[in-house]
């Protein structure tokens, strides 16, 4: 036998189908979409996270301002107008708190896409294994779940 006749030491990767990318491609390919799918999870941890501090110190300030504005009509001292512009700003706040939910809605759905994406270039690259077909989480069924972009004040009752 020839040295060129020889079988490669290590197997070349197998070519990609016609119109299909190569299976080193595609695992690439969804490894990077699931660090995008944990990088969004992370965010959304942490927007959760300022959420509750903001949360907790918003209902802390809106109490004391409260205590501070019943007790202005029995003092003089005490300026109710900048009280209760106070609480225009604390109402104000509100809307901003708005930004904490429909953020979480894009990153659970961006997330639940990249997820399906990953799965699907897995599913269609490496095929069915022994356990049988591969599970591919859904796609989100609409295309967008917050179709708000911009917030303005208005009258909301969260409390």
């Amino acid at each position: 036998m020839f040295a060129h006749d020889a079988p490669p030491l290590i197997d070349a990767p197998p070519e990609p189908p016609p119109g299909g990318i190569g299976l080193l491609a595609a695992a690439e390919l969804q490894d990077h979409l699931m660090v995008a799918g944990n990088d969004m999870d992370r965010l959304q941890r942490l927007l959760s996270d300022a959420c509750d501090a903001l949360l907790t110190h918003f209902y802390g300030a809106t109490g004391e301002l409260k205590q501070l504005l019943h007790s202005a009509a029995a003092h003089p001292e005490i300026n109710g107008n900048e009280l209760h512009n106070a609480m225009q700003h604390m109402a104000g706040a509100i809307t901003a708190m708005q930004f904490q939910d429909m953020a979480s809605q894009l990153i659970t759905h961006t997330a639940r896409r990249l997820r399906n994406c990953a799965d699907r270039i897995a599913s269609d690259a490496m095929g069915d294994d022994e356990d049988g077909a591969a599970l591919i989480e859904d796609a989100p069924l609409r295309p967008n779940p917050v179709t708000q972009d911009e917030m303005d004040a208005g009258s909301i009752e969260l409390f």
